[in-house]
């Protein structure tokens, strides 16, 4: 057996440990959902609302302890910690409404009959959690599932094994019935494992590569569903805006939050040459300096925390050098932040015009700035990507929103509000590298359940009128 720990990146003392799952039990675990499965799909809608409902009253009951367990295994600030135990909680209803929404049951009369729309569940789901959001993001596919019939085998992030454990405990008091929900431990080796027992969906939040794997393992099992939320290199392009400091403030929430480990953080930002774009950077930059980056329940409490590692940090930091190895400009320089664990990194804002960078999403609160001679010239920056999960404009003039809007490729777009910004009764997701066409939120029921299109009769009745060319 192989066993594996969880740090805290602020404070690098040990949150869990324990033995990871081997094939055998992730078999195991599969097997449990598959045996599950018919009695949870034939069940009544109303018993899996109640069920999850149960579930959405333990969370409310332990939103403390779980807000700490995310703070301890992230480091990130309680104050960010506590909203992603409330969005935990609110995703129930949400899920609810969704469904109903977009995956219910409506009939319509016909000459014969009636035409009937149902929507039936895939059967057993892999969840894979990433550790930026390790309750949030594995939440909003695992109770959309639980309604729409599925059952559900979920492997937390190796790096927040806690968070998952916690998950699971809630799960257990809300006494769902045995092998609906399902937690594995581990890492990629048990990732691995799953992928591999018979599952009939993956749904997973994570990097662009990690994506690309999957959707090469799956291609010739079209059977099994993928929904796959991705990563991002995101532009946040700024154009005839007046006041600098207000951008600042979009500009530093769009890229720094969360220490720039959101997946929807702005990595690019694209502004005017000359005097206007310079005092965009300056103001950006002031403030960027004033940024509280410390322990997640330090007091005066922190603006942001670590990176989720020192091995994270350091590979961050590899390829920031390696962009101003090409030839970028720093502005802002990171490196580590004084006094404390490895894992801490400051805000760095490098230029990037005419240097020729990766079209990679760098997970660390890094911003690289470009600069263009005209709007179009920005669009066309922005699209230069491969990916296409969030963008964003500032703007004080609404015709350039209604330009942007029209020619840019991205899932998430934001006018004159960070890209970090998303709402959970809207989709979320992208395009290209950041996606394949299943935005997760409140479209994640979409993918949680199939549509089965019936054309009904009450009885046998004979249809050779309908028949042409008889003799």
């Amino acid at each position: 057996m192989t066993r594996f720990t969880s740090t805290d990146p602020a404070t690098e003392a040990t949150n869990w440990e324990g033995e990871a799952a081997s094939p055998a039990q992730v078999q195991a675990a599969v097997d449990a959902a598959r045996t599950a499965f018919p009695a949870w799909a034939d069940a009544p809608r109303a018993n899996r609302i109640d069920a999850v409902k149960r579930y959405q009253a333990v969370l409310k009951d332990r939103a403390p302890q779980i807000a700490e367990a995310i703070a301890r295994e992230t480091g990130k600030p309680l104050w960010e910690t506590k909203t992603e135990a409330a969005a935990m909680i609110g995703k129930v209803d949400i899920s609810i409404r969704a469904y109903d929404e977009r995956t219910g049951e409506r009939t319509s009369d016909t000459a014969f009959g009636r035409a009937t729309l149902r929507h039936r569940p895939h059967g057993v789901a892999a969840v894979l959690g990433p550790f930026n959001f390790p309750g949030h993001l594995p939440n909003g596919h695992i109770v959309p599932a639980l309604l729409a019939g599925d059952t559900v085998v979920f492997k937390p992030s190796e790096e927040t094994p806690l968070v998952g454990q916690v998950m699971a405990e809630a799960f257990a008091a809300a006494d769902l019935p045995t092998g609906v929900v399902n937690v594995v431990q581990g890492g990629r080796e048990t990732g691995a494992a799953l992928l591999d027992a018979g599952i009939d969906a993956l749904m997973f939040t994570g990097s662009g590569a990690a994506g690309a794997h999957f959707r090469r393992k799956f291609a010739d099992d079209p059977h099994v569903i993928l929904a796959l939320e991705l990563g991002g290199n995101n532009p946040l392009v700024v154009w005839d805006a007046a006041d600098a400091e207000a951008v600042a403030g979009i500009a530093v929430q769009s890229a720094f939050i969360t220490t720039g480990q959101r997946c929807s953080c702005a990595r690019r930002l694209i502004v005017p040459e000359g005097p206007q774009g310079d005092a965009i950077i300056e103001a950006i930059a002031a403030l960027s300096d004033r940024l509280i980056f410390g322990p997640w329940d330090s007091d005066p409490e922190p603006y942001a925390g670590p990176l989720i590692s020192a091995r994270a940090a350091q590979a961050a930091l590899k390829a920031l050098q390696e962009r101003i190895d090409s030839g970028a400009k720093v502005i802002r320089a990171s490196g580590p932040v004084a006094n404390l664990p490895g894992a801490f990194v400051k805000p760095a804002i490098i230029d990037v015009t005419g240097v020729d960078v990766p079209d990679e999403e760098m997970f660390a609160p890094f911003l690289s700035v470009t600069r263009v001679g005209s709007f179009d010239a920005a669009i066309q920056a922005a699209n230069a990507t491969r990916y296409g999960l969030s963008a964003g404009l500032v703007s004080d003039d609404p015709k350039n929103w209604d330009h942007f809007i029209h020619r840019i490729r991205a899932g998430v777009v934001n006018f004159n509000r960070p890209t970090t910004g998303a709402a959970g009764d809207m989709p979320f997701g992208g395009l290209g590298a950041s996606g394949n066409h299943r935005p997760s939120a409140y479209y994640a029921a979409d993918y949680c359940a199939y549509p089965v299109a019936s054309f009904e009769a009450d009885a046998v009745a004979n249809i050779e009128g309908e028949i042409k060319g008889l003799r």
